[in-house]
């Protein structure tokens, strides 16, 4: 690390420091970190989150808002002037609207801050007034998140894990058809190189089309103004047996390391040393959905995400955070209204599951987890029908391809998840037992009352989990 890496990261310990401590007498400031892998409805949880604490009479899972203890809540000007402001307004309305839709999803890194005032309980209700919580919601794309699996790998790493997970998806034909007409021990080109990271990033975004979660490098795919530069100009290689300086793998491994150090770590350095609690939105049905491959590529990737949490070496992100930690980290599988509430255990069992490998070989000491199944916006109703001569437990709504109103049995998760994760573990082609389907839906059409905000399933727990304590 060079002097000036060493002093930006003193600046951002401090920072971090004075952060969790105040923002003013009286004031607290919690900063919750949002992220999700693909498709996982970052924007929709942020938009409903900040709704239903406006109007909080959805929300008796958040302890302080069935006590009757937040007096108000507010938005307040966003507290980082470089960082683009959550677009909240613009969402609320997009889903709430005459016309609901879903909004755009996250590209970039964006904050918004919810000032919370809160009246004192127990003890303390008689020794002094009201105080104020910020909650500043920081909202950031997952496949940055990813990129947290990089910072302890060098290329050849990389590379060979990289080249291994794809040679069987056809997703990937292009560009390994492309490397084979590469010599990594010739001299570096640079238009073959652009080519060449142009047909990688050609299949991330065909795999992330076709469900699969660890489509990293996460700029490859959302490369704002980085797009056409050295940074973003490589690609995953087979070791020559000489690597020799100025050749294509010299190179290439040169940018790979360059991305590390301008792109991951300026990043995590700046927003994720100061996260205070931290949660990640997963897209279980859609994987299960896609089948086997990619259920095991999704818990490949949410292992990758919590190594950067595993104490027991002096590992860069935890010298970042100078022992800092994320004191909680809340994995919450989305779109529980897509099964019935029969289901919801189940859902919540399969996704423990996923993470159980993970967390085993991590000591959460100081980081408290849990695992949720949530909606952030209720899209549908729960209907029953007779089909087979047996009575099945359907969902209905509107659906996103033409607007119609459909009722969906997506088929039935089993009772333990063991099952199905060794299928994905193994390499299965398809589930042995059952098809799962998935149906896109668009928001329903609301007639919300008075100081209620948008239907959700366990959002309020959620929250309660998350920051409820700080309340």
């Amino acid at each position: 690390m060079g002097i000036g890496d060493f002093v930006d990261d003193l600046a951002a310990r401090a920072e971090a420091l004075g952060q969790g401590l105040t923002g003013g007498f009286g004031t607290r400031t919690i900063r919750l970190g949002v992220t999700g892998l693909s498709r996982a409805g970052k924007t929709v949880f942020i938009t409903q989150l900040v709704a239903n604490l406006l109007e909080r009479g959805r929300m008796p899972g958040l302890r302080a808002a069935a006590e009757g203890r937040i007096l108000a809540a507010f938005l307040q000007p966003q507290p980082d002037d470089t960082v683009p402001r959550f677009d909240f307004e613009s969402h609320l309305a997009a889903l709430t609207g005459p016309d609901p839709h879903w909004p755009e999803g996250t590209r970039a890194v964006s904050e918004l801050r919810l000032s919370l005032r809160i009246a004192p309980s127990g003890l303390l209700a008689g020794l002094g007034g009201e105080r104020r919580v910020n909650l500043d919601i920081v909202d950031y794309p997952g496949e940055w998140l990813l990129d947290l699996g990089l910072m302890e790998k060098d290329f050849a790493q990389w590379s060979g894990e990289v080249l291994t997970r794809i040679a069987a998806r056809a997703e990937a034909a292009g560009y390994l058809d492309a490397l084979r007409t590469i010599d990594p021990a010739a001299p570096f080109e640079e238009t073959q190189a652009k080519a060449l990271a142009g047909h990688y990033a050609s299949y991330l975004r065909a795999a992330k089309a076709a469900g699969y979660s660890d489509c990293g490098p996460g700029r490859f795919l959302l490369p704002g103004e980085l797009e056409g530069s050295p940074v973003l100009t490589f690609a995953p290689l087979p070791r020559p047996d000489r690597v020799v300086r100025g050749s294509t793998w010299h190179e290439m491994a040169r940018r790979f390391e360059a991305y590390k150090a301008k792109v991951v770590r300026p990043f995590f350095r700046d927003h994720f040393a100061r996260i205070d609690r931290q949660v990640v939105l997963v897209d279980v049905l859609g994987a299960i959905h896609v089948g086997p491959r990619a259920v095991e590529d999704l818990r490949g990737a949410m292992e990758a995400v919590l190594s950067a949490f595993r104490p027991g070496r002096p590992g860069w992100l935890s010298a970042l955070l100078g022992g800092r930690r994320v004191e909680r980290i809340l994995f919450a599988a989305t779109k529980a209204d897509h099964l019935h509430h029969a289901q919801h255990a189940r859902m919540t069992r399969f996704l423990a599951g996923l993470l159980r490998s993970a967390r085993d070989r991590a000591d959460f000491a100081g980081a408290e987890t849990a695992a949720m199944a949530i909606a952030a916006l209720r899209a549908t109703v729960e209907e029953s029908h007779a089909r087979g001569g047996e009575v099945v437990d359907c969902v209905r709504g509107r659906l996103l391809d033409g607007g119609r109103e459909a009722a969906l049995f997506p088929g039935e998760l089993p009772e333990s998840p063991a099952a199905m994760l060794a299928e994905a573990h193994g390499g299965a082609e398809s589930w042995l037992d059952a098809d799962y389907a998935v149906m896109a839906f668009a928001p329903a059409r609301l007639s919300l009352r008075a100081g209620e905000g948008p239907p959700h399933i366990r959002l309020d727990r959620a929250a309660e989990f998350l920051f409820g304590d700080l309340l």
